[in-house]
């Protein structure tokens, strides 16, 4: 079929030319989005109460909206669930993303709307293969199918015309009947609930398949392919998948995982491509297979806003526009959106790492740290420092969490890490020191904490089973979709709750 890559190029100049263009203006491309989304909601609910008539200008609109959190939309969300209309965003609400919750609310119900999923998270999904193959003409991605891994859905009980699921599953659910031509599986097995009949049906209809990318949330997707070579008998995925030529991953680091999908996929040709999407929006994609950081697309359905991660948790922080944001600095997210978030915050953090074109990467969650001490620790320190013990001692991880072990009489604070190995270190203690040593070169304040011994001692290792966090997430019925495992907490809710379930 030589027409399918023909028909494709030609999709995909249109396209890429309208990247360059925001690559190149990226102030007058959210000047734009932000005027659309105001003008498209003058007439709602939150519209008139924020006098949306009035506001012509970025700071008009910070002005007349407040920053806002979860806790602050759940009377508007509410209010949508029970079928109310142009209370957020003009028109239903019919879908409903589910995520984990914050500190007063077990979970999260995002507004999806009709232009949200066309404008930003279908929009993101397509340019991940035209950003793709434009890094790689002579792909054969087309001739084949994409895997899928997503989650599943149920009726809200607050409407019968208002439903909620993983973002996946809606992802899925609404989908053009065309996707199926290039996707697997069918919806009718993409939402089984039950994820571990849902692997076992994916195996079966996938293994005499030719499968030429996979698409999904890293920790998941490598439990699907161990189950997949378990039951072909292969040795890698590339003897079940002679095509696979590429992964899309997101939702968690990638860097806990790099070295297992290297010995699942040792193929040289493979490609790993990093998305940056959640239920809020599809934020930025990989544009470049030698560099890991990601391309802010701000020609979709989303205005950006950043705040300095050191006044994130101040009253009435300042926010930053696209044009003020500077490399290497630390910023709290915070968006506005065709689905009716209105100057919300994700919860993440990113640094840029390049301007003009605007290239980010994930730092972490401004939730999930550990400050126990005064040690500030983020994501992104514990990812460098695990890749370089892992690196030193020969080990790889499976998944992981790590808390704070508190101050008592005559002893002092420490950090306690919950690992499971897929392959244990070499040498479990040189493990920790190059954990430790790390970790201080990473952060200053974590290193004056460790300065000798007198607020927090070496790091504890604590290495469970193979299988702990699998059993662990099935003990809660949290196997699969979207569902994460809490890196770092300032509490010790999930290291005992692991270490538990590990009989330790």
């Amino acid at each position: 079929m030589p027409f399918i890559p023909s028909v494709i190029k030609w999709i995909n100049t249109k396209r890429l030319s309208q990247i360059d263009l925001f690559r190149k203006y990226p102030a007058e491309s959210q000047q734009e989005v932000l005027t659309r989304l105001i003008a498209g909601s003058r007439d709602t609910i939150w519209g008139r109460e924020h006098g949306y008539a009035a506001v012509e200008s970025h700071e008009q609109f910070c002005n007349n909206v407040p920053v806002q959190t979860y806790e602050d939309l759940i009377p508007y969300v509410d209010r949508l669930r029970a079928g109310e209309k142009n209370v957020l965003w003009p028109g239903e609400v019919k879908w409903f993303a589910k995520s984990s919750g914050t500190t007063s609310t077990k979970s999260k119900f995002i507004p999806i709307t009709r232009e949200s999923l066309e404008d930003t998270h279908y929009r993101g999904a397509k340019d991940c293969l035209v950003l793709y193959t434009s890094l790689n003409p002579a792909t054969r991605i087309f001739l084949g199918k994409g895997l899928t891994l997503g989650g599943s859905h149920q009726i809200n009980s607050f409407s019968n015309n208002s439903l909620y699921g993983d973002l996946s599953a809606i992802l899925i659910e609404n989908a053009p009947a065309y996707a199926d031509l290039i996707r697997t599986p069918p919806a009718r097995i993409a939402l089984i609930e039950d994820f571990e009949e849902k692997m076992r049906m994916i195996t079966e209809m996938t293994v005499e398949m030719n499968i030429t990318s996979i698409s999904g949330v890293p920790s998941w997707n490598l439990v699907l392919i161990h189950h997949i070579l378990k039951t072909t008998g292969k040795a890698n995925l590339h003897q079940v998948w002679p095509n696979l030529e590429v992964f899309f991953h997101g939702g968690v680091s990638f860097a806990p995982y790099r070295e297992q999908y290297r010995k699942l996929m040792p193929d040289p040709k493979m490609h790993f491509m990093e998305t940056y999407n959640a239920s809020e929006g599809f934020f930025a994609i990989q544009d470049d297979l030698t560099d890991s950081s990601m391309l802010l697309m701000l020609d979709y359905g989303i205005y950006y806003e950043f705040i300095r991660a050191e006044d994130a948790d101040t009253d009435n922080p300042r926010t930053l526009t696209i044009e003020e944001v500077e490399k290497g600095v630390n910023y709290a997210v915070v968006i506005s959106t065709d689905g009716g978030l209105w100057r919300y915050r994700i919860g993440d953090t990113v640094e840029f790492t390049n301007l003009y074109p605007h290239k980010i990467r994930i730092t972490g969650r401004t939730k999930f740290y550990i400050n126990a001490f005064g040690e500030e620790l983020i994501i992104d320190n514990a990812e460098k420092a695990l890749e370089k013990a892992c690196h030193g001692t020969n080990a790889h991880i499976t998944e992981y969490t790590a808390g704070p072990v508190y101050m008592a009489d005559e002893s002092r604070g420490a950090h306690e890490w919950v690992i499971e190995f897929e392959r244990a270190p070499d040498d479990p203690e040189h493990f920790i020191e190059i954990l430790d040593a790390t970790l201080k070169a990473l952060n200053s304040d974590y290193e004056a904490k460790r300065y000798k011994n007198l607020t927090l001692t070496r790091p504890l290792l604590r290495m469970v089973p193979g299988g702990t966090f699998y059993r662990w997430f099935r003990e809660k019925d949290k196997l699969g979709g979207q569902n994460k495992t809490p890196r770092l907490s300032n509490s010790r809710e999930y290291v005992e709750s692991v270490l538990k379930t590990a009989g330790m």
